[in-house]
């Protein structure tokens, strides 16, 4: 076939996709620009004058704890500092546009809605060539957005458009990405696992090109990660046009291996074969436990060994943050009434472990749609017609969609502790208040599970808007104190609620009214399930 007769019908997919993300795509565009215009006017009450941002790039701009957090700061000025606070925000657009490609591929594949589309008039890659042109075009207004916001709000031109670019530049590598792993594997949990693997091979490498800095020979990490690449422009400093060139050939490559893949395989497979399994089942699967064990296993080793090495990280670089008092007396008297400079420390560290547990709280959410996936790949029908019951069937994938993130959390917990006593000479003392640290960010990620469990239950068709709730948090946590967002408003994110460990003060109040609400919204969901006809696709 020829490449016209390939791309058939793609103008009709395209608007087909605007017209089911007609309410998704532009909140997403319209959140992540909103975020960084808006945190102007606040960061500019916080540094009005010159001197106030050199104090900010003397204390936090260089340091090793927010260069973790936010990445480097590579100009002292008010735009500087707002490229740098939103230093997180590239590696959330990048995850959203991998999942929305995989969505509108792979998970239409395995769904059989492309089987449907494929008998009428409609190329062999139209649906591959749609979902990118509508997420590449998405990062694009994203990027006009930002700028011309930016430039409102009287900053640098030619900084806002850098800017802007950071920002799609991270969207546009990891579409392609998505485009690629939908390719690769056979379902559409597999290649959004691929995705996540890559998304935390970037961050892990901007963290330690980062953290390493200018002057050491680990730098030149962070030039191999695209996301590393969105700071590298550097925004309103001396902008360096010239990343978009690799850039672009990046996502030049990627795109053009996606549609390289997509014409080698057949519909409905992936160009790595599934691994052959045995000749005769291992009798763990004679119950639902262990069957959910063989589904869940390899999302619980992939999120358990990630979110250790983030911790390992976040454990190195937390005591390093002691360095903002060396020699400013201002700093010094402010900290020594939160607790000197292990105050600082712990401050720091909370703030890290929130960022894990955030991350953790996505697994759980993953681990639960576990079960809508098997119930639209029309897997379910069997089981229940044997002798399983619906509640005990649940119940034993709602096992790793809450102890899950609990050994993950405890992992990363532990690596955490251990690295920040080493470096405190004090691991006896250090891992286990950072190990509760960890741990008390549980009854968030549990609730949020449970709020995907419920909408399993009674909702299924929407069952993905957990996710919503999981950006919502994300944008509360991360965003909602820099916007000054009235706290009735941040208190809808479970995170809020939680003590603020190690250093803050524990009360049992919060547990509780957590605990509570997770139990009502897994007893719906499983209600909900009970009641409901089965499948739903």
């Amino acid at each position: 076939m020829t490449v016209g007769q390939n791309l058939v019908g793609t103008g009709g997919l395209i608007r087909l996709i605007l017209r089911r993300d007609r309410v998704l795509l532009p909140l997403w565009v319209f959140v992540l620009a909103l975020v960084p215009v808006s945190g102007v006017a606040a960061t500019r009450e916080l540094v009005s004058t010159q001197a106030e941002l050199q104090q900010y790039a003397d204390t936090s701009g260089t340091n090793p704890a927010f260069l973790a957090l936010y990445g480097p700061l590579y100009d002292v000025s008010l735009g500087g500092v707002i490229a740098q606070r939103m230093g997180m925000f590239p590696v959330i657009l990048a995850l959203i546009c991998a999942l929305t490609v995989i969505r509108h591929t792979r998970t239409e594949e395995e769904a059989g809605r492309r089987d449907l589309l494929g008998a009428t008039v409609i190329g062999r890659q139209a649906n591959l060539a749609a979902a990118l042109i509508v997420v590449l075009g998405a990062n694009l207004v994203l990027a006009l957005v930002i700028a011309l916001g930016m430039i409102g709000q009287d900053l640098p031109v030619a900084g806002s458009f850098a800017f802007g670019l950071s920002f799609a530049l991270a969207g546009w590598v990891f579409a392609a990405v998505g485009g690629v792993a939908a390719q690769l594997t056979e379902g559409a949990g597999a290649a959004r696992g691929l995705a996540l693997t890559v998304l935390g091979a970037a961050f892990v490498l901007r963290l330690a090109g980062d953290i390493g800095g200018e002057g050491n020979g680990a730098s030149w990490l962070s030039g191999l990660s695209p996301i590393g690449w969105a700071h590298q422009i550097r925004s309103y400093g001396d902008e360096r046009w010239w990343i978009l060139v690799p850039a672009g050939v990046l996502v030049l490559g990627l795109v053009t291996a996606a549609f390289l893949l997509s014409a080698r395989r057949d519909v409905g497979a992936g160009v790595l074969p599934p691994r052959l399994g045995p000749a005769s089942a291992s009798p763990r699967l004679r119950g639902t436990l262990g069957l959910a064990w063989r589904l869940q296993r390899g999302l619980l080793v992939s999120w358990t060994a990630g979110l250790t090495v983030l911790g390992l990280v976040y454990g190195g670089v937390a005591w390093g943050v002691r360095d903002m008092l060396k020699g400013n007396r201002e700093m010094e008297e402010i900290f020594a009434r939160m607790g000197g400079s292990a105050g600082i420390v712990d401050a720091t560290l909370a703030a890290m472990l929130g960022i894990i547990g955030l991350i953790a709280s996505a697994y759980a959410i993953q681990a639960t749609l576990r079960m809508r996936a098997e119930e639209t790949s029309l897997r379910l029908e069997p089981v229940l017609g044997t002798a399983v019951g619906r509640v005990r069937w649940m119940a034993s994938h709602l096992v790793f969609a809450l102890l899950g993130p609990t050994v993950a959390l405890a992992a990363a917990g532990l690596a955490a502790g251990f690295v920040h006593g080493l470096n405190a000479d004090d691991v006896g003392g250090q891992l286990p208040r950072v190990f509760a640290g960890a741990m008390v960010q549980l009854p968030a990620v549990w609730t949020l599970a449970a709020v995907a469990v419920a909408l399993f239950g009674l909702l299924p068709r929407i069952a993905a808007a957990s996710w919503a709730a999981f950006g919502l948090c994300l944008f509360l946590g991360w965003v909602g104190a820099l916007l000054q967002l009235d706290q009735v408003l941040l208190d809808a994110s479970p995170f809020t609620h939680l003590p603020k460990l190690p250093g803050g003060d524990v009360t049992a109040e919060p547990f509780v009214w957590l605990a509570g609400v997770v139990v009502v919204l897994v007893a719906v969901g499983l209600v909900g399930f009970r009641r409901r006809d089965v499948p739903i696709t």
